[in-house]
């Protein structure tokens, strides 16, 4: 009997999927968050006027901003390391 060749598409969408999730795990412990908190931090809030639609907020405080691009590094170098088998088959 062979062994199925897996499909590649599915794989690395898969790998991506699970990379969105660990991000938002990870910031959701680090920073104390439940997830329904993420995700309205995550909405941008937009200015009132015409004149304030190029300004958004986040309402992140500087150490919030500095540890969710932190936990994006370590994310995305875990990501970068185990996608080394698409990149070079065997």
């Amino acid at each position: 009997m062979s062994k199925e060749t897996p499909n590649l598409l599915f794989s690395i969408h898969e790998k991506f999927s699970g990379m969105a999730a660990l991000f938002r795990e990870r910031v959701c412990q680090d920073c104390n968050w439940s997830t329904p908190t993420f995700y309205r931090k995550m909405r941008a809030k937009e200015g009132r006027g015409p004149a304030d639609k190029t300004k958004q907020s986040s309402f992140l405080s500087s150490a919030e901003k500095k540890r969710i691009v932190e936990i994006m590094d370590e994310v995305y170098n875990t990501f970068w390391k185990s996608a080394i088998k698409f990149r070079n088959p065997r």
